[in-house]
């Protein structure tokens, strides 16, 4: 594995002598700025038919940048892109689909309304008589579904397709035109661990054709499993070449740029009484729909619950009604004993709950604010003295936080939309820790954050379990969950299909995004259930309790 460092004034691994491939597709020095923020540093890559480069980083490294720029969906401001030796420039994805490159963006390019056939002819519509040929556009649907095992129905209305089969709608719109050189940008997002691997089989059925792919990635499990090459791009640049039997240590260094613990030492759970319950609770959305539907669990002092599932089966909106910034349609909530059903934020925070929300940008923080400020954003009353702001104090919490919580800042006067996504996350944890909770509720806690932030949130958060703190996590990250869990409840269309022990295996679990109930699961794979006694949950109450009778653990049916 090599590895490059960050002082040079272009990429590292930028030659401006090499040649481009002959046979393939390759970019030379290509460079993207937005402002004083270069987004893309000189970076050279190579698209071999027959091969699948993985182009591993964080989230901003510049990935996405550079294959937009490949797309047509962005200009460069310096550098090439040759096809076959011959340069080329897209001023647009309809001339980059011309010459053979095909796109599978992380947000679908999808009209909802439409049909999957209507969706294929969009934008490069085939005419009979003025009429659109959406014959022909059926059978190339059927006729690719077969060969790749793809289950797609022409017919079918997009927006009522589940994501893992609209994923595979923008699949088919590349392969109908034929795309020699196909981009996979994120495409595991938003998929169940069986998705995943159905979507690895069709990847490596489209190489061993000859096609040449990039597979756009943070996650190192994948980059492993698939990878023919692996470029690492960090900060913009291109930081080294890797190898897939590297290990994943190897890999996350190298896109840190130091040694990064990926697992959490994580004692077991000494769980104590219920902090957090949630009985029958029923959300609707701002147009009735519901989103959370009948809904039950506790949470214990002392343990992690884990929520799992595919993005938009009202994770976010269970998280939101806990808040209280959605409030339900039916059932209760209740915090240490104490309902809080219908309580504001303001509330629910007295209350003892602490919430780190799924946009942080948008609900964390105030970006103009300085970071000293946003220390205090949902508690300044208590650095108020006489209706006037205690500063010093005010001051002085930064300065412990920051020390406490690793936030690099240069200092603690600048707005917090200065500081890099994981540091702006530190700063919302390091507020809502530092009070005493009841109840922690964080919803994609790691999300846009790098690899060496992950380590030190996860920490913290087991540390506050350790506290007494009943945690609730909702994260669409398998592998966060097997990190974090001491129980895990999957949800689907809304529910809760069943709540399972730390260590059921991912198949299970992948089955149950998918709405399987954990027997039915479980049956299917054939894979063992985790002994409750050998779990890395200790269930013991430190204090006896009553038997509460109004909430169920139950799994809703």
């Amino acid at each position: 594995m090599s590895t490059a460092t960050d002082e040079s004034p272009a990429s590292p691994l930028h030659d401006a002598s090499r040649p481009p491939l002959e046979s393939g597709l390759s970019l030379r020095g290509v460079t993207k700025r937005f402002g004083t923020l270069t987004a893309n540093d000189h970076i050279d890559l190579d698209m071999v038919p027959g091969r699948i480069h993985c182009l591993l980083g964080e989230n901003g490294a510049g990935k996405s940048t550079l294959m937009n720029i490949l797309y047509g969906l962005l200009d460069s401001d310096e550098g090439q892109v040759f096809i076959d030796g011959t340069q080329q420039h897209f001023a647009n994805p309809r001339q980059a689909m011309a010459a053979g490159i095909g796109m599978v963006h992380q947000h679908f390019m999808l009209v909802d309304v439409f049909t999957v056939a209507e969706n294929i002819v969009l934008g490069r519509e085939e005419t009979t008589a003025g009429v659109l040929s959406m014959r022909r556009a059926r059978r190339k649907v059927t006729e690719l579904s077969d060969r790749y095992h793809l289950d797609v129905n022409p017919d079918s209305v997009v927006e009522n397709l589940p994501v893992g089969i609209q994923q595979r709608v923008e699949i088919l719109k590349a392969l109908t035109n034929d795309a020699k050189y196909l981009i996979f940008d994120e495409p595991t997002a938003v998929l169940t661990p069986q998705e995943i691997d159905e979507l690895m089989a069709v990847m490596r059925m489209l190489r061993d054709e000859g096609r040449a792919i990039v597979f756009i990635t943070h996650k190192l499990r994948e980059v492993r499993e698939i990878a023919d090459d692996i470029t690492v791009i960090r900060r913009g640049r291109i930081v080294g070449q890797a190898y897939p039997d590297d290990t994943e240590g190897e890999l996350a260094e190298m896109m840190v740029g130091r040694a990064v613990q990926l697992v959490v030492d994580k004692p077991k759970a000494h769980t104590t009484t219920p902090r957090l319950q949630v009985d029958g609770l029923t959300v609707a959305d701002d147009t009735g729909a519901v989103v959370v539907d009948d809904v039950s669990f506790e949470v214990r002092g002392g343990e992690i619950l884990c929520v799992a599932g595919v993005q938009g089966n009202g994770q976010t909106e269970l998280a939101s009604a806990l808040l209280g910034t959605m409030l339900p349609t039916g059932g209760t909530i209740r915090i240490d004993g104490r309902p809080t059903t219908h309580a504001d934020p303001a509330r629910t925070i007295k209350a003892g709950l602490g919430f780190v929300p799924e946009d942080r940008q948008r609900d964390g923080f105030v970006g103009t604010f300085s970071v000293a400020e946003n220390l205090v954003l949902n508690h300044v009353e208590q650095y108020t003295k006489g209706g006037s702001l205690q500063l010093g104090r005010i001051r002085e919490n930064a300065r412990e936080r920051v020390a406490e919580f690793d936030i690099r800042t240069p200092s603690i006067n600048l707005p917090v939309s200065s500081l890099s996504g994981g540091n702006q996350q530190k700063v919302v944890l390091a507020r809502e820790l530092s009070r005493p909770l009841s109840v922690l509720v964080a919803s994609q806690p790691t999300r846009g954050v790098d690899v060496g932030a992950i380590e030190f949130l996860h920490k913290r958060i087991v540390t506050e379990r350790d506290k007494g703190t009943a945690v609730l996590i909702v994260s669409t990250e398998l592998d966060e969950i097997e990190a974090l869990a001491d129980r895990i409840a999957v949800m689907y269309r809304g529910r809760i299909v069943g709540i399972v022990p730390a260590g059921t295996p991912r198949e299970v679990l992948g089955l149950m995004m998918a709405g399987f109930s954990h027997e039915e699961a479980t049956e299917s794979t054939g894979a063992s259930i985790p002994d409750p006694a050998t779990d890395r949950t200790v269930l013991e109450s430190v204090a006896p309790q009553e038997p509460d009778t109004a909430t169920s653990e139950e799994p809703n049916r």
